[in-house]
């Protein structure tokens, strides 16, 4: 609940800058000086930039809990028992031992979401965030061409 206040309060912030940078760039525009135009060009492009990549990342964490909720209704999320340090996160030793099971689902059914959105979760528990996000980006694909195909 805690991540859903801090992603609705940064979006609100950013909305806010991007009306606050789009009075300014109106101004700047009709400035009619050239380099006053080129930065009132700049503070349109830029905050929309920023709106496309929040909105992709907010797509993207919406559709992983949502194939996460899937695979927990239908008991397949990992149950193993980690060792965790204060903060909660797995410890090193016990994700990676645990690691090459998930490797070794995904190469055995490589076009199963489940497998590739454990994985993920495997790659995160190791504390590998850029192959986590790969891993459940993936089991996002996979999964809306089930529902597709289906």
């Amino acid at each position: 609940m805690r991540t859903r206040v801090a992603v609705a309060i940064m979006t609100v912030l950013l909305l806010l800058y991007i009306v606050l940078a789009g009075q300014r760039a109106v101004i700047l525009l009709t400035s009619g000086d050239g380099v006053a135009v080129a930065m009132g060009l700049a503070l349109i492009v830029l905050p929309l930039i920023a709106l496309w990549a929040i909105g992709r990342e907010l797509w993207f964490g919406v559709r992983a809990q949502k194939l996460g909720e899937t695979l927990d209704a239908e008991g397949g999320l990992p149950e193993e028992e980690l060792e965790v340090r204060p903060s909660g996160r797995a410890t090193r030793d016990d994700a990676d031992a645990l690691f090459p099971t998930y490797r070794a689902d995904v190469e055995a059914h490589p076009a199963d979401w489940r497998a590739w959105y454990r994985l993920g979760l495997a790659y995160d528990a190791a504390g590998d965030r850029r192959r986590a996000r790969a891993a459940v980006r993936r089991a996002i694909a996979l999964e809306t061409a089930d529902r597709r195909a289906a």
